[in-house]
């Protein structure tokens, strides 16, 4: 709250004396100066530890799409599967087809790059990549046709899924990797 908030102004047009400012008017001393310094010291001194809580130990990292609708299902997954406090998460248009499909080329590097950082930062064990299905990305991507029926929409993922296994396997081999499809209801067809 500011000064003008919790106070109102005397006769004189002044903000009357309270203890919130005693000593703000006074001239700063040797000793107030120096306790300034050794505090700004100490300050200095845990910035390191302050930086490392950025650090951690979690489980994973879920890849997962823009989608609206799929906002609550994958929230869900993480629960049913012990995941909530212990994932990052990195959410783009198509999951897994935004981080390999040739026709999002430009968002590849970002992807990859956050995965990288994530697995230093904050140590996870496994990539959890949720593609789902109606999903427009990958219409955009490989063409109506590719997602026309739930056969070819299964298979357009299950290779994409694949080819992001393969991926992470070649650029992060200790990583485990998880893959599934989720229909809009929040059930999943795992493809290993």
């Amino acid at each position: 709250m500011s000064h003008a908030a919790a106070h109102s102004l005397n006769s004189d047009g002044q903000f009357p004396a309270c203890a919130c400012c005693d000593g703000l008017a006074a001239p700063l001393g040797r000793r107030g100066l120096l306790r300034g310094v050794m505090a700004g010291a100490a300050m200095l001194a845990l910035a390191p530890r302050f930086a490392l809580a950025a650090y951690g130990n979690y489980e994973a990292m879920i890849l997962a799409c823009i989608d609206p609708r799929l906002q609550e299902p994958v929230h869900a997954y993480a629960q049913q599967n012990g995941l909530i406090g212990q994932y990052s998460q990195f959410v783009i248009a198509g999951a897994a087809i935004g981080a390999v499909s040739p026709k999002f080329a430009d968002w590849h590097k970002a992807f990859w790059d956050n995965l990288a950082v994530t697995i230093e930062l904050h140590r996870i064990k496994k990539i959890v990549a949720i593609d789902h299905r109606d999903c427009g990305a990958a219409k955009l991507a490989y063409g109506d046709a590719s997602v026309a029926t739930p056969d070819k929409e299964t298979e357009t993922h299950r290779a994409v899924l694949a080819e992001f296994r393969k991926e992470v396997q070649q650029r992060q081999p200790k990583l485990g990797v998880e893959t599934g499809l989720m229909a809009l209801d929040g059930s999943m067809m795992m493809f290993t």
